[in-house]
C-alpha cells in the first residue's frame, strides 16, 4: 500500500460567493407626450401609468412667473412638467419616494431641456407625509415656504388582491398613510395666502376639507369633473388658501365625455392644448 497522498480537489465554490452580484435591469421605458405633443413624456412600460389627474390639476394652480410650486408624491413629473408649460419660469420641486422613479422624472426635465444654468424643476426623494428639511434650501422665498402647493395622493382602500407590481400599489392606494395625512403635511410648507391644490375622489373630499380647516386653511373650492354630462363626479379637485377667510365656494367644474367617449371640447383645450381650467384664474 502506498504512502503517498491523494489530492482531494475542494468543492466548487457557490457562484454567489465568488462572482459579483449584478444590478437588476433599469426598468423598461416607452416614450410618450402630454399636452398633444408639447410634453415628451417617457413612462415605465408596466406598473403604473399616468391618467389625466396631475395634467388636469397643473392646469388649476394659480401660479405666475417666478413662483415656487411644491408638488407631493409628482411620480415621473407629468404635473409639474405641463405647469411649467403652461407657465414657463415656475420654479418647481417634486417629492418621490421611489428612487427609479425619481430617477425617471429627472430625465424626463432633462428631455424638456427645462435644466439650464439653473434648474427651474428639481425632484427630491422624500417619503411622505415625512418631508425632510433640506426642502427649504431648494426654495427661494425668505422661510423656505412655497407659493403652491399640489399633491395627487393615493386615495384607494386597500381590498381585495393587492396588486404585484410595488409602484403601482403605492401610487394608488393608501396602504399606510391617507390623504389627510399627506393634506397635514403640507400646509406646513406653503405660504401665507398661497394656495393648497389636491386632486382626490369625492368619497374622502369632505375629509379633505375638514382637515385643511384644522390646519389654518380656508377659502375652499371644491371643483367637480364629470365623466359625462348627467353622471355623477367620482374625481374632485379641492383648493384651499393658507390662512383664507373666504366662503366654501363649488364651482361648474368640468364635463370631460362625449356621449361617444370623445372628449368634450373644453376638455380637449385643457388636456391638449394645455389651458388653464375654467374658472381656475378666477381670485383663490
Amino acid at each position: 500500500m502506498s504512502g503517498s497522498r491523494k489530492t482531494v480537489n475542494p468543492l466548487p465554490r457557490p457562484k454567489s460567493l465568488t462572482a459579483p452580484l449584478s444590478a437588476p435591469p433599469a426598468p423598461a421605458r416607452e416614450e410618450g407626450f402630454l399636452l398633444g405633443g408639447r410634453v415628451r413624456y417617457d413612462q415605465f412600460t408596466k406598473g403604473y401609468r399616468t391618467g389625466l389627474e396631475p395634467v388636469l390639476m397643473a392646469a388649476s394652480i394659480p401660479a405666475k412667473p417666478g413662483e415656487t410650486v411644491l408638488e407631493g408624491g409628482c411620480g415621473a413629473g407629468a404635473a409639474l412638467l405641463c405647469l411649467s408649460t403652461r407657465i414657463p419660469g415656475v420654479h418647481g420641486v417634486g417629492l418621490e419616494s421611489d428612487p427609479e422613479t425619481q430617477a425617471l422624472a429627472e430625465q424626463n426635465i432633462r428631455n424638456n431641456q427645462l435644466l439650464e444654468n439653473t434648474p427651474k424643476l428639481r425632484i427630491l426623494q422624500a417619503h411622505l407625509p415625512a418631508i425632510p428639511r433640506s426642502l427649504r434650501a431648494l426654495t427661494p422665498t425668505a422661510n423656505g415656504r412655497f407659493h403652491h402647493v399640489m399633491a395627487n395622493p393615493p386615495w384607494h382602500s386597500p381590498s381585495g388582491t393587492p396588486s404585484p407590481d410595488n409602484r403601482r400599489r403605492l401610487a394608488l392606494s393608501a396602504e399606510t398613510t391617507t390623504p389627510e395625512d399627506w393634506i397635514c403635511a403640507m400646509t406646513k410648507w406653503v405660504l401665507p395666502g398661497g394656495t393648497l391644490t389636491f386632486m382626490l375622489s369625492a368619497a374622502v373630499a369632505d375629509r379633505a376639507c375638514q382637515t385643511l380647516l384644522e390646519n389654518g386653511c380656508g377659502s375652499i373650492q371644491l371643483y367637480p369633473f364629470w365623466p359625462r354630462h348627467g353622471r355623477e363626479a367620482k374625481l374632485v379637485l379641492v383648493r384651499a388658501v393658507h390662512g383664507g377667510r373666504g366662503i366654501f365656494r363649488l364651482r361648474a367644474g368640468l364635463v370631460l365625455h362625449e356621449a361617444d367617449g370623445r372628449f368634450t371640447a373644453a376638455a380637449e383645450r385643457v388636456l391638449r392644448d394645455g389651458e388653464a381650467l375654467p374658472e381656475s384664474e378666477a381670485s383663490p
